[in-house]
């Protein structure tokens, strides 16, 4: 009869009974049980949102909270991971990546959200809306919240609009008191096809370029301005290099905070009414904090010594009117168009 095999310590191994390996079994089985359990209830759902503003901007700031709301309110269990200043892709690059999924959440403007929805061009019509209490109210609306679920279809789930007041130029050169100030200028817009047919309407060079790039092509000359609300230009430090700032109010585009439909979908019921409400909140608070920061942005700049000027804005509307026209003419937002200005 042969020994049983020596173990690695020199003993005789002796054989266990079948019995005794199968309880043993049995007892790592629910200790293994316990732990993955125990594991999976604490497990935290963490979402990317990404943006291409700075982390003092206030948009930024209303996300912060939107971000702090979730996350109370889900007991920790979701997450928003907030990313700013582009750190992972321009607006466009994030739009993209929340149609493949590999992105949960973005804030953008409308006017390069257009490219994707195409009905979200009308927020960048130029003088669009009356005045700044039209706008709000607009936003608000019922024809602003059908805008906001436009982009379902293309996966882009509109949570809600954050404002960014009214944009207006700002040049290195000379000011832009009239329309024909802009002749030979080149201006930079966002990635917006109705953004740059108003720049050329109004006789400048239109040069799309992300926001990310937008102050080292204004320092080499790639352009000789831009146009945006004041907290953007302060901000953004574009006075050191744009000394003029024109405020001709020509557009009101909103931003949108959108979450990517296949995130959506894998959600629960009660964590997308959690999202929901936090980004409620969120942009009530966002409307509180632009109005101080805007202020704040033209007294600011003004110390820099940057020359603010108030033009004659119907000069302006009435080289736009023809772009008004092509959109009326357009049975797509013919209804669009009727309805926002019917808001009261």
């Amino acid at each position: 009869m042969k020994n049983p095999p020596a173990s690695r310590d020199g003993f005789a191994a002796r054989p266990v009974p079948a019995s005794s390996a199968f309880h043993a079994f049995i007892l790592l089985f629910f200790i293994v049980l316990i732990f993955s359990c125990g594991r999976y209830q604490n497990e935290q759902t963490v979402l990317k949102l990404a943006h291409g503003l700075s982390a003092t901007h206030p948009v930024h700031q209303a996300m912060a909270l939107f971000c702090q709301l979730v996350l109370e309110r889900t007991s920790g269990q979701l997450k928003v991971d907030l990313h700013p200043s582009e750190q992972l892709g321009s607006e466009r690059e994030c739009l993209e990546l929340l149609q493949m999924g590999t992105l949960h959440m973005t804030k953008v403007s409308t006017s390069v959200l257009e490219n994707f929805v195409p009905v979200m061009a009308v927020f960048s019509l130029p003088y669009l809306f009356r005045d700044e209490d039209h706008r709000l109210k607009t936003l608000e609306s019922e024809i602003g919240n059908a805008l906001l679920r436009a982009g379902e279809k293309k996966g882009l789930m509109g949570l809600c609009y954050y404002d960014a007041g009214s944009r207006s130029f700002y040049t290195k050169n000379k000011p832009v008191m009239v329309p024909a100030d802009l002749k030979g200028l080149k201006i930079r817009t966002q990635e917006s096809p109705t953004s740059m047919k108003m720049v050329r309407a109004l006789g400048g060079a239109p040069t799309p370029i992300s926001w990310g790039e937008l102050y080292s092509a204004l320092q080499q000359g790639v352009v000789d301005g831009a146009e945006n609300n004041p907290p953007s230009f302060y901000f953004s430090r574009h006075y050191e290099v744009c000394r003029f700032y024109c405020l001709d109010e020509h557009a009101g585009v909103p931003d949108v905070l959108l979450i990517s439909a296949r995130t959506w979908n894998r959600l629960s019921p009660e964590w997308r009414s959690i999202l929901q409400q936090a980004a409620r909140e969120s942009a009530e608070f966002q409307k509180k904090l632009w109005r101080e920061a805007t202020r704040q942005a033209l007294e600011e700049v003004e110390k820099k010594g940057i020359k603010i000027f108030y033009p004659d804005k119907s000069l302006f509307l009435e080289k736009v009117k023809a772009l008004h026209e092509e959109f009326q003419a357009n049975p797509e937002f013919t209804h669009i168009l009727q309805e926002i200005s019917r808001v009261r």
